[in-house]
């Protein structure tokens, strides 16, 4: 019984997020047609420069157990997931945006709380035109927007007295970030490209809530007490790239470095995910995620995180 209550806990709140991420693209899809529809006349050239294309996800996994002597712990969880891709080409110019969101949550038996295994909204977009000497092939002049926080609140679980607690830790835009840099941009496809930065502005933005009772020393994600952003000025480096490796099985990259020229420059924040896709057949496939992220404005050590599930997978 509490099993089916923690099930359909998840699919409520699931249900919630995949609501706010159709209002999300709700709101974004009119930003980006509204050039086509100032120009209706040309909108058959324009349209035949725009590639769009995306893919949902849904993972689950679950597993019980009752009177099983060799131990275990029942669980069972859920995680939705939403790519999208803008590409324009024409004349030189390359303009890719993207659209990654993702939310999991877990629910563990015996355990107080539901807990998150994802979270995260992340949109970037890259403006690109190629040098007019053609000797330099894929490389152009670059200019990046970025942004990313997540959907709701994170908690630091602890266990006092025998009974689980948990401390709120962050919540919609708290932290948020913003980049905003522009370089050099290498592309030989929209599945495999490199863009340095050299000169990238990146603001953290969080809740005062969180910075009015710091001590003078302490920092929220970087943020004094007090505050509620932190600017800063530096390098940043992306790259993407995704590979066949068999014919059922795609391997996706994600990496994203930055620098911060005013403090500590050595500190390299670090974001690296690996995505293997194995298709079992048109709609269903097992994923299988490592992200791996240093930033020590958060915490001084190495982030993991890995995720495993079958799913339903459908193109937009």
């Amino acid at each position: 019984m509490k099993n089916n209550v923690a099930i359909f806990g998840i699919i409520i709140q699931l249900a919630g997020l995949i609501k706010k991420a159709v209002l999300l693209i709700i709101f974004l899809f009119p930003l980006i047609s509204i050039a086509q529809e100032e120009n209706e006349i040309d909108s058959l050239e324009l349209n035949s420069f725009w590639k769009k294309s995306g893919k949902f996800t849904f993972l689950g996994n679950q597993s019980s157990y009752s009177y099983w002597t060799a131990g275990g712990q029942t669980s069972v969880s859920g995680t939705i997931k939403l790519d999208y891709d803008f590409n324009f080409e024409n004349n030189g110019w390359n303009w890719d945006t993207k659209l990654i969101t993702a939310y999991g949550l877990n629910s563990i038996g015996g355990a107080k709380f539901i807990k998150k295994t994802d979270d995260r909204i992340e949109i970037n977009s890259l403006l690109g035109k190629k040098f007019t000497n053609n000797l330099i092939g894929n490389w152009s002049y670059s200019s990046f927007v970025n942004f990313k926080t997540q959907w709701t609140k994170g908690f630091r679980y602890s266990n006092s007295g025998g009974e689980e607690t948990k401390t709120e830790l962050s919540r919609f835009f708290s932290p948020a970030y913003l980049q905003i840099g522009v370089g050099l941009y290498w592309r030989k496809t929209k599945d495999l490209w490199v863009n340095f930065a050299p000169l990238t502005g990146r603001l953290i933005m969080v809740n005062k809530d969180f910075t009015q009772n710091l001590a003078e020393e302490e920092t929220y994600f970087g943020v004094k007490k007090g505050k509620n952003n932190r600017f800063e000025i530096g390098a940043s480096l992306s790259s993407y790239f995704k590979v066949q490796l068999l014919e059922n099985v795609e391997l996706e990259n994600r990496l994203s470095l930055y620098s911060d020229y005013l403090e500590n420059p050595g500190n390299v924040d670090l974001d690296y995910t690996i995505t293997t896709i194995m298709k079992i057949n048109k709609y269903l496939t097992t994923n299988l995620i490592f992200q791996f992220i240093y930033d020590d404005n958060s915490i001084k050590r190495l982030q993991v995180r890995e995720v495993m599930g079958i799913g339903l997978s459908l193109d937009i």
